[in-house]
């Protein structure tokens, strides 16, 4: 049987001035750019180094590159709904590359300029083709006055789904803090989808060096996305805003029922320390409240006694050399091998969830609370 897919990670590549020829005069000092030197590409936030990566050579045919810069379809948006039919993929939501560089700018004008430059570059992006795809703006974090005002503006212009820093830049509070309230309160009113993706706030993406870095670098993002979920359910926001909704992108998903029960255990172990109180448990609060993408790791499904379905999404992460591009189709059809579970759920996981939960505009999706 086909089910309708939706991809619930998938990238896009701005364009190379985009943080930098848009930006004032005056903000253009504090931009995000890059610097070539030598085998290295080095990615600033105005002077302060953010990260150097190894830079990789075009391939030779029948070869892959870290990240597939090269795939044209990352640029182009002919060339990306023919991938997508290639991979019978039916929707996706796009998130930025570049743009997750933003929570590193310090200036509040330049974050709040800089935000507004992507926001408005990937509604125009995507904007003819809103039946295939789901545009996801990046919020201001620096002064929560502009989160709030980029935020309705996204819902004015029918955003469904923004982006928040998943590793707390320095300066900024933890989720926990009440402060955070107004932003929740914000997303809660506006139906706004709070998006955690991997690396959305890290300065350097590849902090460690040695033997297994490759490995741990990436697998240890994940944390990222455990520590804040846990600030966000523990510290009551999410309980205070029932109606909001958070999507973690890119972390894997087999932990959250792991996660869920340690939630529930300390919470009740230690109730006689817990402040705030919650309204239901830590577990209720997620499966209320909580989605989560992955790309092969089929433990959250055979967990979903724990976490629920509802929450659980499945995504490409288009066009990452990490992701399942272009093997998708493969990936799909065994996704669910020796699994006993539904055919709904099936349906549900590969893309109902989310073409739901982000209001896809297709009739049967766009008008779903």
């Amino acid at each position: 049987m086909k089910h309708f897919v939706f991809s619930a990670d998938g990238h896009v590549m701005e364009p190379a001035e985009l943080f930098t020829g848009g930006l004032p005069a005056s903000l253009s000092e504090h931009g995000i750019h890059t610097r070539t030197d030598g085998d290295y590409i080095f990615t600033f936030a105005g002077e302060k180094l953010l990260h150097r990566l190894k830079r990789n050579p075009r391939p030779a045919p029948g070869t892959e590159v870290f990240g597939r810069p090269h795939q044209l379809g990352a640029r182009d948006i002919a060339a990306r709904l023919g991938d997508m039919e290639l991979e019978g993929i039916d929707a996706e939501i796009v998130f930025p590359t570049t743009g997750m560089q933003i929570y590193m700018i310090e200036n509040r004008d330049a974050e709040v300029a800089s935000s507004v430059l992507y926001n408005d570059w990937i509604d125009r992006f995507l904007g003819g083709h809103l039946d295939k795809f789901v545009r996801c703006g990046v919020l201001p974090v620096r002064n929560f006055d502009d989160t709030v005002v980029e935020m309705e503006r996204l819902a004015r212009a029918g955003f469904t789904a923004a982006m928040l820093p998943t590793q707390m830049p320095a300066g900024l509070p933890n989720y926990n803090d009440p402060s955070w309230d107004r932003v929740f309160d914000a997303a809660q009113r506006t139906n706004m989808v709070m998006i955690l993706h991997t690396a959305a706030g890290r300065a350097d993406i590849r902090p460690e060096r040695g033997p297994g870095a490759a490995v741990v670098n990436y697998t240890s993002q994940m944390c990222d996305a455990v520590t804040s979920l846990m600030y966000l359910v523990a510290g009551g926001v999410l309980d205070r805003f029932p109606r909001a909704q958070v999507a973690v992108i890119e972390s894997g998903a087999s932990w959250l029922a792991g996660l869920s029960e340690r939630l529930d255990e300390t919470y009740h172990g230690h109730h006689m320390f817990v402040q705030p109180k919650l309204s239901v448990p830590p577990s209720e609060v997620i499966k209320r409240q909580v989605s989560i993408s992955f790309q092969y790791d089929r433990g959250c499904i055979m967990t979903r006694s724990i976490t629920g379905t509802r929450g659980l999404m499945w995504g490409s992460d288009y066009p990452h050399h990490e992701g399942t591009f272009p093997n998708s189709r493969k990936v799909l059809e065994h996704l669910f091998d020796d699994i006993v579970i539904s055919e709904q759920e099936k349906a549900d996981i590969v893309g109902g969830n989310a073409a739901r939960l982000f209001r896809l505009q297709r009739p049967e999706f766009a008008n779903v609370a």
